[in-house]
């Protein structure tokens, strides 16, 4: 229902409330870093599938991030982009529920899968002679099926208690995309028993996730301290130097947005940090994992060496 109780058919985006010239540079500003997003990621995925010594269950998962990566901003910034170049967007209601739905689908396929790939450091880094049994092509794929299954459950519950709720305050969504604290802005009725399942889940997929990932890097540590040598120690914490840095970059900012104190009271500063980890993450993960990885810098130095040879016959 809106202010004036008829049912809500459709929400107003009403995105960044800047003068025009501010909007327009944002405009290309993200326009700029999304297709830098999709190529940085599409060029990840074709570079692992293309060289051999990347065919490994680390580059496997890498690979599924990097596609994680452009659905996730894909989500998001197309709508960005249109919300800057119009001021504002008017969704239908069944748009703004598939937005919605997706958004958080990518969001907690990638932590699953972030966790997944902390599992698979520790079994790279303390049962080494194990790895190859281990980790074998049936173990990946039941992995990643797992995350995207418990990613798929939590989505379907979010969005069902999400959109189960009436809207009735507005039809103005005082934010960029069809995400929770603005969304919840406009509920009207009882919406507690729905917000308690909604941020138990949130609460569950962070904790889960976290909890795997801290339980192996605890176990990584120990290895690595059992580790005589200097070098030995650089070289065993550089197999998972990019994995924590993703890890850091996108928990932290998921953990603040969605768990803080004051989820929604101050939308300005949601929305900054919204567009870090819609916007930026996605961006900066294939070069993370690219300058802080040898084997991804040699493949890529073979495929443009290829490349100018090409050029030359």
């Amino acid at each position: 229902m809106a202010e004036n109780g008829t049912v809500v058919m459709e929400f107003v985006l009403m995105g960044f409330q800047l003068p025009a010239e501010l909007k327009m540079g944002l405009f290309f500003v993200f326009l700029i870093l999304y297709l830098l997003t999709m190529g940085g990621n599409l060029g990840m995925i074709l570079l692992i599938h293309s060289d051999p010594h990347l065919q490994t269950p680390m580059y496997f998962f890498l690979s599924h991030l990097s596609f994680l990566d452009i659905c996730y901003s894909s989500a998001i910034i197309p709508q960005l982009l249109e919300t800057l170049g119009t001021d504002k967007t008017v969704m239908t209601y069944e748009r703004c529920a598939t937005q919605f739905f997706f958004f958080t689908l990518h969001a907690s396929t990638a932590c699953f899968l972030l966790a997944v790939m902390a599992y698979d450091c520790y079994v790279a880094v303390c049962n080494p002679l194990l790895y190859a049994t281990a980790m074998t092509p049936q173990t990946r794929l039941g992995l990643v099926a797992t995350a995207y299954a418990g990613a798929m459950v939590n989505s379907v519950v979010r969005t069902g208690c999400t959109f189960s709720l009436s809207f009735c305050k507005s039809n103005n969504v005082d934010f960029f995309f069809c995400d929770l604290p603005p969304l919840l802005k406009l509920a009207c009725g009882e919406t507690k028993p729905r917000e308690l399942v909604i941020y138990l889940l949130a609460f569950l997929v962070i904790t889960i996730s976290i909890s795997v990932i801290l339980i192996s890097y605890l176990f990584i540590i120990r290895a690595i301290m059992r580790i005589h040598t200097a070098g030995g120690k650089a070289k065993t914490f550089s197999t998972c130097a990019s994995h924590m840095t993703a890890v850091a970059l996108f928990f932290g900012t998921l953990i603040f947005i969605y768990l803080k104190g004051n989820m929604g009271k101050s939308l300005w500063k949601d929305r900054i940090i919204s567009v870090f980890y819609t916007v930026v993450i996605p961006m900066m993960n294939p070069i993370v994992y690219s300058l802080r990885n040898k084997e991804v810098k040699e493949a890529l130095k073979k495929v443009l060496n290829r490349m100018k040879l090409s050029q030359v016959e």
